[in-house]
């Protein structure tokens, strides 16, 4: 009778080994623990305390409406054509420069638009919006 050793080298494994996983783990962590002092508090540095106000200095918002007949409004006040090019040239050398915002009648005809637009670049003014309905 003589006894046959077993292999069991054919089988197939069905669970993971755990142990190996729960060390790396647990190094991690131990690591972790030890360093996260550390980096907090490298130096101790007594710092000032100050008090700052942020300047928000916001542009002047000029309203330029256009009605159905062709004139002009200069923030709601009815302005001539040479008073409109002596306002614009005033707002293009305030600082910060004001923004031209447009309203015109959608009856009146384009090139009174145009003609303060071109009023405005020559002026120079940089920032010109045009306002609309939203449908």
């Amino acid at each position: 009778m003589a006894f046959k050793a077993q292999d069991h080298s054919d089988e197939v494994m069905n669970e993971i080994n755990m142990t190996p996983l729960v060390d790396v783990m647990l190094v991690l962590l131990i690591i972790f623990i030890i360093t996260i002092p550390i980096m907090q508090h490298a130096v101790n540095i007594d710092l000032p305390h100050a008090v700052n106000q942020p300047e928000n200095i916001k542009p002047e918002t000029i309203r330029l409406s256009v009605d159905a007949t062709g004139s002009y409004f200069w923030n709601d006040i009815l302005v001539s054509d040479a008073q409109l090019n002596a306002n614009l040239k005033a707002a293009a050398q305030k600082q910060p420069q004001p923004e031209l915002h447009i309203r015109a009648d959608k009856a009146v005809r384009y090139e009174r638009v145009a003609t303060a637009m071109a009023a405005a670049q020559r002026s120079g003014i940089r920032k010109i919006g045009f306002i609309t309905e939203p449908n």
